[in-house]
């Protein structure tokens, strides 16, 4: 795990100064902490900061092969380097070090660009071409790792954070509209785009290309799941997911440092730590709760799993004045607004972790794979709901219309109405009608398609959904949008604050892939969500481990620290005309939507968590400008 940055004049071809590419390298210093590499050739420039994890003497980069004709800087793992590298040999390639990067120089000259589809594991990385003169930039299949860059007058800058960019950029960029629309929409602001204009980010699974002058944008990944045929028997899908979980663990293991396991109260990172027990023990663990300022948290339930497999247990504990003095440091780690509560939780573990581990697992993926979340039994079963006559359908969806709050439900029903398969799922993930979020706006201030440039973003995987139903169509997307672009960016970016590698065994491509074949009765059955799932954890963990309810780090403890901030610092913001973030909307349309949600009239808690965020995003990015001390903030 480390942090690149890089320059490429593709253009005009001028000089890079080799101090721009140290400036980018040492803004980003917090990834690597342990050593740092260069390599700056005419209109190429090349930045990295090592945490090294493994071949801890072998591993510097950049990398080259013995002629030098191949240069890498890779951030991330790959896990199944060993079995890449006897292939590559196999070829005739000679390897000088024990370390991942090389394969993926050997890989290059042997398969060229396909050497990416060879590569399991997380990876943001850049390969430099000597003789074609030709730079690949690439974001991994799921996006675990990340990858910004910037076109500026055909002079590419690239790096695993913004501030790599902009600390060779003079300009501060401006706020780009359309992207806030689209974070106010769904949370997040979907790759390619960033809140920053100019400034965009890999989709998972897509490349740079910059040669003969010019750059392009292309999708590497490009696997098009279809069902098992034969489709595979409850025993056997069981059986063999079963074996997928212990390989992925096992590869997921491998390191010449220290690892631990961040553990939540559920049953998917208490699985993790049952697999973990068959290739060693005593593992160290680390649990965020809230002890007796809240007691509906994890620490009692991920407490019981670590004493069941002899962990060696850490709880971290937070309270609430400890949340208000840090939210505006945990925003800036971010760089991007995420509207998620779970980054407070996520960077005091990681915080805590470090200290003891280099590298951490996480039980993230089972959820978007599985089917974890509300909104999939109304994609699961949205079928049943169109197969009502109209009449009858008509008369229920004006009745749950006119009832208080239920938001969720309200969106969830007039999805299922919506004809083009990318716009219902579209409306399936969006916290309020597309009119609604443009009504906010300031007016001339958008785009006339703001809100639907997420179906842009989505274009090219379409033709890849073609055989998958309903739910699985839904779920692919989750895999290679939501998920990179919101859960996995904030867990890359909280973890990497503090120098630790954060890995996600759920998310072994050969896993995924597989579980992509299964058919929606697999993933939720008689209303039963993560079904199959369920039934592998079944054979591993206790009874009573299954009963327990879904927390999540307890981001719930955070929900009710917004809700009870609602009428303090909270309203300080969104009711002050001379607030940040009425730069861009407008003070009567974000006033009334507090005022109803106050009412209790409508549940507007999550677009008012993400208006607060953007708040104190701007005044990370405006400190001069700031009015007031950070607030309360939090939902899920």
């Amino acid at each position: 795990m480390c942090g690149i940055c890089g320059q490429y004049n593709f253009g005009d071809r001028a000089p890079v100064s080799r101090q721009s590419v140290e400036r980018m390298a040492k803004s980003i210093s917090h990834r690597g902490p342990d050593d740092e590499g260069y390599y700056v050739a005419g209109p190429l420039g090349l930045g990295f900061r090592r945490l090294s994890i493994i071949d801890l003497e072998g591993g510097h980069q950049p990398m080259s092969d013995q002629e030098e004709l191949v240069w890498v800087i890779f951030n991330g793992e790959i896990y199944n380097f060993p079995d890449l590298k006897r292939e590559l040999e196999a070829f005739g390639h000679l390897f000088r070090t024990k370390s991942d990067t090389e394969v993926i120089v050997h890989g290059y000259k042997q398969w060229g660009d396909d050497v990416l589809n060879h590569l399991n594991g997380m990876f943001g990385l850049a390969i430099w071409d000597v003789l074609q003169e030709r730079l690949v930039v690439a974001r991994d299949p799921f996006g675990i790792k990340l990858i910004y860059y910037k076109i500026d007058r055909d002079h590419l800058y690239f790096g695993s954070e913004i501030r790599a960019i902009q600390s060779v950029t003079e300009e501060q960029p401006d706020v780009d509209p359309n992207a806030l629309n689209m974070f106010l929409r769904y949370r997040y602001t979907p790759s390619p785009y960033t809140m920053f204009k100019g400034i965009r980010k890999l989709a998972a699974g897509t490349m740079l290309v910059c040669e003969k002058g010019t750059g392009s944008l292309r999708r590497w990944y490009r696997y098009q799941p279809a069902p098992f045929s034969p489709m595979k028997s409850i025993g056997e899908a069981q059986e063999e997911l079963l074996e997928l979980y212990k390989q992925s663990i096992k590869k997921h293991l491998l390191s010449d440092v220290s690892v631990g396991l961040l553990l939540s109260g559920g049953i998917d990172s208490g699985l993790l730590l049952a697999l973990m027990n068959l290739y060693g023990k005593s593992w160290r663990t680390y649990t965020v709760g809230y002890g007796s300022s809240f007691s509906d948290d994890e620490l009692t339930d991920a407490g019981e799993t670590a004493a069941l497999f002899s962990s060696q247990h850490t709880e971290v504990t937070l309270d609430k004045s400890t949340f208000e003095g840090m939210l505006q440091t945990i925003v800036s780690c971010l760089e991007e607004p995420i509207a998620s509560s779970s980054i407070v939780p996520m960077y005091f573990l990681c915080k805590r972790a470090r200290e003891e581990v280099k590298v951490a697992l996480i039980g993230q993926g089972p959820d978007e794979l599985f089917a974890g979340y509300r909104r999939h039994l109304g994609v699961r079963y949205g079928a049943y709901w169109m197969g009502i006559p109209s009449w009858i359908r008509s008369s229920i969806a004006s009745g749950i219309t006119t009832l208080p709050r239920n938001e969720t439900l309200k969106r969830g029903l007039y999805s299922l109405d919506v004809k083009d398969r990318l716009r219902r799922y579209q409306h399936v993930l969006s916290l309020l009608p597309g009119n609604e979020i443009d009504g906010l706006f300031q007016d001339e201030m958008l785009e006339h398609y703001a809100g639907d440039e997420i179906l842009e973003c989505w274009k090219d995987l379409f033709p890849l959904m073609s055989e998958t139903d309903e739910l699985g169509g839904f779920q692919f997307l989750e895999m290679r949008s939501t998920l990179p672009d919101e859960l996995l960016m904030f867990g890359d970016k909280l973890s990497m604050a503090h120098g630790l590698e954060v890995r996600v065994p759920y998310l072994d491509k050969d896993l995924v892939e597989y579980v992509e074949r299964l058919p929606a009765n697999f993933k939720v059955r008689n209303g039963s969500q993560k079904w199959l799932h369920r039934q592998v954890c079944q054979d591993l963990l206790p009874k009573r481990f299954m009963r327990r309810k879904k927390r999540g780090f307890a981001v719930n403890v955070v929900d009710d620290w917004f809700r009870s901030s609602v009428n303090g610092k909270t309203e300080q913001i969104l009711m002050d005309n001379e607030s940040h973030l009425y730069r861009y909307l407008r003070p009567s349309a974000v006033q009334r939507i507090f005022k109803q949600h106050r009412s209790g009239r409508n549940d507007y808690h999550k677009i008012l968590f993400s208006l607060v965020v953007f708040e104190e995003w701007l005044r990370v990015q405006l400190p001069s400008q700031s009015k007031m001390d950070s607030v309360v903030v939090g939902t899920h």
